[in-house]
């Protein structure tokens, strides 16, 4: 994988690099492909169902290009991006559990590798400043991919395109021409080839008969609804408004599930962990395993659509017309139901079923 210093080489050329350098990762995530990779770094780790983070949707935005995943690219793995995987792993000969694992994630990044650089085999003359066309238009996208590309794919060999180019000559120790030339494709191409050799190294067989069962658990399209079984757990909501809001002024991280950094739903766990109650990780999957009720109490869970649709935000009710969530401009915070932003965003109230 991509080492910090490889990250700098390839983004450096970018207007924004010293904004993007100075940033944490998620910033500039839909970058560039080949920056991306970066964040799969850790082999010893997977990615898997339940999760909510910045791995998840660089994973969604792969499997998407490879023509995977056509839903919501919004970082929660559930049923389709699961289901995505097993596609992918089934017309791989990979063992078929839904996860990205490090074979299958380095077989992802070895496939969008391949679909972004595979034009450039058409590519059998030399081009000059000025000059338009597909093959323009591949060398764009080529460029894109390594980190020195990023406007429109117009096919036009134009200021930016050369701009590019020279870059990444002289990042590769080549001649600077305002032309695309062989020597330069080839280099291009030399870096398909090392995706590749790794590939082959990585490429370990599947047991027939645990592929054959596989295939039969993933051969149905999934449903929209997630079924969870009701807790027996009990659920003291004094206890769970004291915990709650003993984590208030915590500052707010995307995919964040600790008190270092919490997302609305990572919050929600969390505090429901500390009275060692176990719920999903995503809203969208809590909003499934509760129940509707149409008078609110202490302690329900309050839904809300914001940045998609359907219920992307929420908060626990602590009574008053208030719930405690974090938020992204506070982080945790107690906010009022009735102010605006909030009432026209509300979609429902929800109850954790207990049994005892």
């Amino acid at each position: 994988m991509l080492s910090t210093s490889n990250i700098q080489q390839v983004a450096k050329h970018s207007m924004a690099y010293g904004y993007m350098i100075s940033q944490p990762f998620a910033f500039y995530v839909d970058a560039y492909p080949m920056i991306q990779n970066e964040i799969f770094q850790n082999d010893d780790e997977e990615v898997a169902y339940g999760e909510h983070n910045q791995a998840v949707r660089v994973l969604q935005k792969k499997l998407n290009y490879l023509s995977y995943y056509n839903k919501e690219i919004d970082g929660e793995f559930g049923i389709f991006t699961e289901y995505a995987l097993k596609k992918m792993q089934i017309e791989h000969d990979l063992s078929i559990t839904g996860k990205a694992d490090q074979q299958t994630i380095n077989i992802i990044l070895s496939r969008e590798r391949e679909k972004y650089l595979a034009p450039l085999k058409d590519i059998d003359q030399t081009y000059y400043l000025g000059e338009t066309g597909e093959a323009i238009k591949s060398m764009q996208q080529a460029l894109y991919y390594f980190g020195y590309y990023k406007d429109s794919l117009d096919g036009i060999f134009g200021p930016k395109t050369n701009q590019a180019l020279r870059y990444f000559q002289q990042d590769n120790g080549l001649e600077v021409r305002q032309e695309i030339n062989q020597e330069t494709i080839k280099t291009l191409q030399q870096e398909e080839t090392v995706a590749k050799a790794a590939e082959i190294e990585l490429t370990v067989e599947v047991n027939p008969a645990e592929h054959d069962n596989n295939v039969k658990e993933a051969d149905s399209t999934p449903n929209e609804s997630v079924v969870v079984p009701k807790t027996n757990q009990s659920l003291d909501t004094n206890q769970l408004i004291t915990t709650a809001k003993q984590y208030t002024g915590t500052t707010y991280l995307w995919g964040g599930t600790s008190p270092s950094g919490f997302d609305c739903s990572g919050y929600i766990q969390y505090v429901f962990q500390q009275l060692g109650i176990s719920i999903p990780r995503t809203v969208s999957e809590i909003w499934n395993m509760s129940v509707q009720v149409d008078k609110r109490s202490i302690g329900d869970f309050v839904f809300f659509e914001t940045y998609k649709s359907g219920p992307s935000h929420m908060g626990i009710y602590v009574g008053n017309n208030q719930f405690i969530h974090a938020g992204e401009s506070n982080g945790v915070e107690v906010s009022d139901l009735g102010i605006s932003y909030w009432q026209e965003r509300y979609i429902g109230t929800k109850r954790m079923v207990v049994e005892n």
